[in-house]
């Protein structure tokens, strides 16, 4: 495909504001999950986010940064601890507020709309040190926590996420422990998808009729590819792996308030083999699955690889992912691999993904927001010529416009991970995501414009890729 997207949003994401903001303690900011598990040393090479790339500092620069990319939306997270060190109301930080204040009128003043999440993985620890997601009151506290944002920065955002990546938060955090806190209780996605409700019904009650604003969410997704397509228990494998990951959550809130029939079905089937349940799926009550379906403006999407799914039927109780859905992850071995082991360059798969979420959840009424889709590089060699994350953002946006042109699907936003280099979990400063490197040995961080930004930015202001000469 060669033609120009039309009314298309290409934007950047920082992905979240402890991957950059840095100022871990400053103006009385309150300590995060992460801020603790990097300071247990869980992170590679014992790296923290204490000062990251110091965005705390250099709103002004970031937001010349994307001027200078003709970027016309921002999508950035709120550290709930920096506004409410303890994470409720009382621990009220106007310094925190502030900061988040400026950041917001400053994009403003450059033309740039703001994309607010309210949740991007770093709870407040004195919430965590009471239960975090485990302990059910947490959905009023954020709700509560929603609703201060919603008053004090609404008047100028009119796009929120509530939680980006629950998946990623009730996987990593709380089943395999692989992210901070470490527990392993996959449980919590019923609060997280409660809580999300809340402050959805929130919004639509209490400031939607004056700010005219937006509330969604965020679910990142592969896409999977039956591994012998023309098996059926492979197909079904399929669908499980779809639906444990994106169905999960997507169901509920698009479809009828509760979780889908494939997940249910088959934990109730792998319960039965089991002396005692392998895993509890909590189950909503008809007031909860009224109150949680139906609430979401827009569906965003965060997605960077495909995988290869087999049945792979098996009598084990562990409480493992695979093991519960009883199908097996493959790559193909031509999918040119990357800096991160879990992703591979699979282009077409969005676009079939894409389909799917228009089919299964959208159709024509909720627009698609994809909100999350790079890929890194290394931290050693040549991190400016950054030729293979050009490649991949070149073939994955083509698959977005194929979906739209083609397959008649509403995506609306194509957000690219992400401006800066940053922090990346676990993974520490290992791992460059940003258009503009970050130089961590340098106090002053500086910033500078890889080869993907000039592509990027020409992207944006053609507004797609330009039409081939012939």
């Amino acid at each position: 495909m060669t033609s120009i997207f039309f009314f298309f949003f290409y934007s950047l994401v920082p992905i979240w504001k402890i991957c950059v903001e840095g100022g871990w303690a400053e103006d009385g900011k309150g300590e995060s999950i992460w801020d603790r598990f990097g300071h247990q040393n869980h992170v590679h090479m014992n790296q923290t986010a204490n000062v990251a790339c110091d965005s705390y500092h250099k709103t002004d620069y970031d937001v010349y940064l994307l001027r200078g990319l003709q970027s016309k939306l921002y999508k950035f997270s709120i550290s709930w601890a920096r506004i409410f060190p303890t994470g409720i109301r009382d621990s009220f930080s106007l310094q925190g507020v502030n900061y988040y204040n400026k950041l917001i009128n400053s994009l403003l003043d450059s033309n740039i709309e703001p994309m607010v999440t309210l949740f991007h993985w770093d709870l407040p620890q004195a919430l965590q040190d009471l239960g975090g997601w485990q302990n059910e009151s947490i959905i009023d506290i954020f709700a509560n926590y929603a609703d201060f944002c919603f008053a004090t920065f609404g008047d100028r955002v009119k796009l929120w996420i509530t939680f980006h990546e629950p998946w990623v938060i009730s996987y990593a955090g709380y089943g395999t422990g692989q992210h901070p806190p470490g527990i392993a209780d996959p449980g919590v996605a019923h609060s997280i998808i409660k809580a999300h409700a809340k402050a959805w019904h929130v919004y639509d009650d209490k400031y939607r009729s004056q700010q005219r604003g937006k509330v969604g969410i965020v679910l990142n997704s592969d896409w999977a590819e039956p591994k012998t397509p023309t098996s059926s228990e492979d197909v079904k494998a399929a669908e499980r792996y779809m639906q444990f990951m994106l169905g999960w959550f997507a169901h509920p809130i698009f479809v009828n308030g509760d979780y889908p029939d494939i997940l249910k079905s088959q934990i109730q089937q792998k319960n039965q083999q089991c002396v005692s349940a392998a895993i509890l799926l909590p189950s909503f009550s008809e007031e909860e699955k009224s109150l949680v379906k139906g609430t979401a403006d827009f569906f965003g999407l965060s997605h960077y690889t495909s995988r290869l799914i087999s049945t792979a039927a098996n009598d084990s109780c562990v409480p493992e992912y695979e093991k519960i859905g009883n199908f097996s992850q493959h790559v193909d071995p031509s999918w040119p691999q990357t800096a991160s082991s879990w992703i591979r360059v699979v282009p077409w798969g969005l676009r079939r993904l894409l389909k799917f979420i228009s089919q299964e959840y959208t159709g024509t009424g909720i627009p698609i927001y994809i909100a999350g889709n790079g890929v890194p590089t290394n931290d050693g060699g040549d991190v400016i010529n950054d030729t293979k994350r050009m490649e991949y953002f070149r073939l994955y946006i083509n698959e977005a416009l194929k979906a739209i042109k083609l397959d008649a699907v509403d995506v609306q936003t194509y957000i690219a991970r992400s401006l800066i280099d940053g922090f990346e979990g676990p993974m520490g400063y290992s791992q460059l995501f940003g258009l503009h490197h970050v130089n961590f040995e340098d106090g002053n961080r500086q910033r500078t414009p890889k080869e993907s930004a000039y592509f990027f930015s020409n992207v944006i202001e053609k507004n797609g890729f330009p039409i081939r000469p012939k």
